[in-house]
């Protein structure tokens, strides 16, 4: 008898208990497993992720970074007749006619801080999950094509995606930005494969 331990055949000769596979799971399962592992390795599905991270953690950088914004000596002047413009925009408003952040009503405050911070965090979760995408999506295509994962993928796709991201600055400036990105992508891929300290 097997007493029911995977790997050990049962009296029928089924792998497992009650005729299922060691690990438990039935053709089914095993099936959908295997394409769920195969759709995770897909280069498509590894920047889609990338790209989704990258706008969540994006999102939560470009909040935290609005915040720190105001009421700081480095805190523009705002126009009292729009606060949305800004204060040179209106003629007749001179310096003496504006305001900082901190001088109008806490409900006013908090609309335009408000309002602020959702254009800070969305165009900063923009930017983190194009470069996730970007990046993920050319590391593993190269990856695939080398048939190899070692630390030149990242200085390749790293230079890639930096002269895709800097492409409107033409040739110099492209390749300035790639190789910066690469060296900063070998870096943090170096760091990574360290040993751990165990």
């Amino acid at each position: 008898m097997n007493f029911g331990h995977p790997g050990i055949p049962s009296l029928g000769g089924a792998p497992g208990a009650g005729g299922q596979n060691p690990n438990g799971m039935s053709e089914s399962e095993m099936k959908a497993v295997k394409y769920i592992q195969a759709g995770m390795e897909s280069c498509i599905a590894k920047s889609i992720m990338a790209g989704g991270m990258g706008f969540v953690l994006g999102g939560a950088f470009g909040l935290f970074m609005a915040s720190m914004r105001y009421d700081t000596p480095l805190s523009s002047p705002i126009n009292p007749a729009n606060p949305n413009l800004p204060t040179g925009a209106v003629p007749g408003v001179g310096a003496a006619a504006t305001q900082t952040i901190s001088d109008l009503p806490l409900r006013q405050q908090l609309k335009i801080g408000l309002r602020d911070m959702g254009k800070s965090s969305f165009s900063s979760a923009k930017n983190f999950g194009t470069v996730g995408a970007i990046y993920s999506g050319t590391e593993c295509c190269i990856e695939g094509l080398r048939a190899k994962n070692d630390l030149d993928n990242a200085g390749y796709a790293g230079f890639l995606t930096g002269a895709i991201l800097a492409r409107k600055t033409g040739v110099k400036g492209a390749g300035l930005a790639g190789a910066g990105f690469a060296a900063f992508s070998l870096g943090i891929e170096w760091y990574m494969r360290q040993p751990g300290d165990e």
